[in-house]
């Protein structure tokens, strides 16, 4: 059959579809020889086919590359690759292991992979995953486009695919169900939400073994492949069903008006450190995919996963490159967070560096400019970057922790917060200060799927994670949340109420501050987790969105509705440039208050602030109070114009509906101040 065979290009890499055949690239600078196998199915122990590479004919520098005749979209195949194992060299070469393709588009074999046959010598191809190729032409995307929603028009969803619809009660049939079909399924609550953008959580083939016997790894940190969809989350079980599943999905958002951000993964893999499995990188070069320590048979780990991933070789930074643009070009995603974004300035070496190469490449690619880029600033290592990322380019937003921290910090009434969270409304100048900071690129949130959620943020003062078996010493000790007055569930209606006030004080301050505000999954239904503020191995009910809440918590759902559309129809709430600091300004501006009109309490032990907010052109005019004191305070209202009256729209300690009313029906306030409510937030309209 060799003469189906020919010597085949260098690129691009992977395996690329052509009318008469496929393509075969894979890049190793260290190998002797490799052999690509051929699978006719993904269980299959032995390849219908193994073909070697000729070193002399298949290889230019290290590309190793061949072309095969009549093969098509749907072929199985895999590698192995045969070199010197000498890991006191950094070198872990095993040809008795079948390696996946980092460039696959689609990876099969779950039924019978085995990570631990991975890991002990030996033949593993009965247990091996499979890649499969993909000739990304072949669909219809109806003119689909991704949709270009600025950060000042966006309100992002964190979800998890798989949780999402993962409950009995989802509504969603059972084939469906946890997978991208049965979340087009949903997109009529999200629409109704106000939901412009979903940033999901990892959808790259993830390993779902990469975690203690008896658990799952649930939140997909633990990356396989960059390119392939999660074969998990489609309902479709054929070789190309979760590519164009995902598609389907991607493509019904848009036609809802909803952006897709991916949670990305570039920082570690799955393989893990010197005990991991040999799945695909560390069997094709180590030495460049990894950060080795100084003796090589040992892993960099600055992330807390095992391995760290040398994104700054250009081999893999060309391979990160590669894989943003296709899933921006090929599967049509809007934009892209960074886990662990500071791990893309360290060098070879693991020191931070200015202008990373990585960083840099991914700032300037043409392919990428239109796409929104988001830095989970820090790493597990003690490296934190908020702020940097934002001074030094034109183009990545951040996870704003210190809006997290802050908000919570004040809410729960700590003494020296005032002075935080008015920073924090602001857009946080204190810590983007560049003269030309744009607010929307502060990614502002309270809750997302690393700690506790909005719920358990009020119900619980400690983490509650046994469930995770690692003795409650995993997940962040530091979480400034406040029980209300008991640990977890109770039944004590003052407690409840207190609680449910709390959680309203948390959304308006969010959804009233500057900048982009990020929503975690069923937080607006109060879904809890019992008080595991790291669900990362939890695929249950504990971690699922529960949707018996929406009709349970309906009030809530309701308010964080009725906030949702105000603050998108202001715009005052839309800006791009800081507010203006001063009391009277053609410009949109903000101005401090205390209890007495201009009058600000900056001191440590003051819990209360107020201010006005005001956007002349749109003749928009509010007035906001934040008491998180224990005790009811009295706030003097700023004068208006003559003919004008200030209207009560938010109370968050009034019941539903009065909690939250549309402009239309907002009551007016009859007197020249504001009795508010012991922690308590108050938003008055002109």
């Amino acid at each position: 059959m060799k003469s189906d065979i020919l010597p085949g290009r260098s690129f691009p890499l992977g395996a690329t579809v052509y009318p008469d055949g496929v393509n075969f690239c894979i890049f190793s600078a260290n190998c002797t020889a490799i052999e690509l196998l051929l699978f006719n199915s993904p269980e299959d122990a032995v390849p219908a086919r193994i073909i070697p590479l000729d070193p002399k004919i298949n290889c230019k520098i290290f590309y190793w590359h061949i072309f095969i005749r009549g093969l098509k979209a749907g072929q199985i195949y895999g590698y192995r690759v045969y070199g010197p194992y000498a890991p006191e060299k950094g070198l872990l070469f095993d040809g008795d292991k079948v390696l996946l393709d980092p460039y696959a588009k689609a990876i099969v074999g779950w039924e019978t992979y085995d990570r631990e046959a991975a890991i002990y010598p030996g033949d593993n191809c009965g247990q091996a995953l499979k890649s499969v190729v993909v000739d990304p032409s072949l669909y219809d995307w109806e003119e689909d486009v991704p949709l270009g929603i600025p950060y000042a028009n966006s309100v992002i969803y964190e979800l998890h695919v798989g949780g999402f619809t993962r409950h009995p009660n989802s509504g969603v049939s059972p084939e469906k169900r946890g997978t991208f079909a049965g979340l087009i399924e949903k997109i009529p609550y999200l629409k109704e939400l106000g939901i412009t953008a979903v940033e999901v959580l990892p959808i790259h083939q993830f390993d779902e073994q990469d975690v203690k016997p008896g658990l799952v790894n649930y939140w997909g940190y633990s990356t396989l492949g960059f390119f392939a969809p999660h074969w998990q989350y489609s309902s479709r079980k054929d070789p190309l069903g979760p590519v164009n599943e995902f598609r389907d999905m991607v493509k019904a958002l848009h036609k809802a008006g909803i952006e897709v951000i991916l949670d990305v993964v570039f920082n570690h893999t799955a393989e893990g450190n010197e005990e991991g499995p040999t799945l695909s990188f560390r069997g094709l070069d180590n030495p460049t995919y990894y950060l080795l320590e100084d003796d090589p048979r040992y892993y960099s780990n600055y992330t807390g996963c095992g391995n760290t991933v040398n994104t700054n070789h250009a081999i893999v930074c060309r391979l990160i490159l590669d894989s943003l643009r296709y899933w921006v070009d090929e599967m049509h995603v809007d934009g892209f967070r960074f886990d662990l974004a500071s791990i893309m300035s360290r060098n070879p070496q693991g020191l931070p560096v200015e202008q990373a190469p990585v960083l840099w490449d991914i700032e300037t690619d043409p392919m990428l400019v239109e796409s929104k880029v988001i830095a989970e600033a820090w790493d597990a290592a003690g490296l934190y970057q908020v702020g940097e990322f934002i001074r030094s380019s034109e183009r990545f937003a951040e996870w704003n922790g210190p809006f997290r921290d802050d908000v919570r910090r004040f809410v729960k009434s700590d003494s020296g917060a005032v002075g935080c969270i008015a920073a924090r409304i602001l857009g946080s100048p204190d810590i983007y200060y560049r003269p030309d900071f744009k607010t929307y690129r502060s990614i502002n949130f309270v809750t997302c799927h690393d700690g506790f959620t909005i719920n358990d943020v009020v119900a619980y003062n400690e983490k509650h994670n046994e469930a995770n078996g690692e003795n409650s010493e995993d997940g962040c000790n530091y979480n400034f949340s406040w029980n209300c007055g008991e640990e977890g569930e109770t039944d004590d209606p003052k407690i409840l109420e207190l609680r449910t006030r709390q959680i309203k004080n948390l959304f308006t301050i969010l959804f009233f501050s500057q900048g982009t505000p990020m929503l975690l999954m069923g937080d607006e239904v109060r879904r809890t987790q019992k008080g595991n503020n790291n669900a990362y191995c939890q695929d249950n009910e504990l971690s699922w969105f529960d949707w018996s809440l929406v009709e349970k918590n309906a009030d809530m759902l309701n308010f964080v509705k009725g906030i949702i559309d105000l603050t998108q129809r202001l715009k005052v709430f839309q800006l791009e440039d800081l507010l203006v600091v001063a009391q009277d300004s053609s410009k949109p501006h903000l101005y401090w208050h205390g209890v007495k009109v201009n009058q600000p309490e900056w001191f440590y032990d003051a819990h209360s602030l107020a201010f006005t907010l005001t956007h002349p052109e749109a003749k928009e005019n509010l007035f906001l109070i934040f008491n998180a004191y224990w005790e009811p305070l009295r706030f003097e209202l700023p004068g208006l114009a003559k003919g004008q009256r200030w209207h009560r729209i938010i109370d968050t300690a009034l019941p539903s509906p009065l909690d939250y009313c549309d402009r239309a029906l907002a009551t007016p306030v009859l007197e020249d101040h504001y009795e508010a409510t012991p922690r308590s937030v108050v938003v008055l309209m002109a």
